[in-house]
């Protein structure tokens, strides 16, 4: 780069972008790399504080931020995501669709070793609306050596950091049980939950039935709704360890393969995740029903976007598991659920 007194800069071309801030009124762009300076623009340029310019004098093996921005996030952007313009240097990467966001976070770690480079995420697992943004790449200084790009480009290879993997909208079939509800004493209050819950991912719901505390009847129930074509099924009710609340035996009876009954998550520690052949079979817990969020609202968009959830990865729920159940609800902007 060549550095020119902004006085005598009419004329020249940028080779930068030139932010404008006012305090709590803008961050923004105030010159867009490649403007041509004219008269009009010495008095903006030195009310932001720019005595001087840089004009790009091209230098072999040396990249301008733009140009660097660009090589990293074609390199890391992978599947449902498309990438902004470059700004101020920066790449924005944006979710193409409503879907799951993947992060390969030690190749992500691995990328931001490389000095003077940096990509930040949103947390593993965010379920991110069409839209959204999710990550943003760039490099500290103006310009910097091609090599570091290169050996960024040799760390990640074929492989991509990050993928927004789309929501699935399959359809499900409800089992609510409890002897209180099937007899008519109290009203079901957990279908219409559940049914919102399914609704914010465009899922069918097939239907529900009501089943009173019979862990054969229970059985049954779960085993008509796959017969009939349900991609999962949510079993709600009966999920505490009172001796009459049979729904996790009538679960494991059906022949599902349990992953765990109990998860370190609050609220929702009586949780129960099982896969019947390739059907998952969820026990949702009472919190569900008065909470807010709860561990249902960690494990739907993962069960959506086709993740086979281990019991290890229940497990390292208990790093961000704990809902602070805030007045105003900001979910999933938040902690909850993102320690993994």
């Amino acid at each position: 780069m060549k550095k020119i007194p902004v006085q005598d800069a009419v004329g020249t071309v940028l080779c930068h972008d030139i932010t404008q801030i006012i305090p709590n009124v803008i961050k923004d762009r105030a010159f867009k790399k490649g403007h041509m300076i004219s008269e009009e623009d010495i008095p903006v340029l030195l009310s932001l504080g720019k005595d001087h310019i840089y004009v790009w004098e091209k230098v072999e093996g040396v990249l301008h931020e733009d140009q660097a921005a660009e090589r990293l996030g074609k390199l890391a952007a992978g599947r449902g995501l498309v990438l902004s313009e470059v700004k101020e240097g920066k790449i924005n990467f944006i979710a193409e669709s409503n879907g799951l966001l993947k992060v390969n976070k030690e190749l992500l770690y691995k990328l931001n070793l490389i000095e003077e480079i940096i990509l930040v995420t949103l947390h593993n697992n965010y379920p991110a609306k069409q839209g959204k943004k999710v990550a943003g790449v760039r490099i500290i200084p103006l310009l910097i050596d091609e090599e570091k790009i290169v050996k960024a480009e040799a760390l990640i290879g074929n492989e991509k950091i990050i993928n927004i993997v789309p929501f699935q909208k399959i359809k499900v079939g409800i089992v609510t049980t409890g002897n209180e509800v099937f007899y008519g004493r109290i009203k079901d209050a957990f279908g219409p939950v559940i049914r919102e819950k399914l609704q914010e991912y465009q899922c069918e719901v097939l239907g529900q039935t009501i089943l009173p505390d019979d862990s054969e009847k229970i059985k049954a129930g779960i085993e008509d709704w796959i017969a009939k074509g349900a991609e999962m099924v949510i079993c709600t009710g009966g999920m505490s360890v009172d001796p009459d609340d049979v729904t996790p035996t009538a679960i494991k009876n059906s022949g599902a393969h349990m992953i765990s009954y109990g998860v370190p998550v609050l609220p929702g520690a009586m949780f129960l995740l099982a896969y019947k052949d390739q059907v998952p079979i969820l026990g949702v817990p009472a919190c569900a029903m008065y909470s807010k969020r709860t561990v249902l609202d960690l494990m739907l968009p993962r069960i959506l976007a086709n993740d086979k959830i281990e019991y290890e990865e229940l497990a390292a729920y208990g790093h961000g598991g704990f809902c602070m159940e805030c007045d105003e609800c900001r979910f999933p902007d938040c902690s909850f659920g993102k320690g993994i």
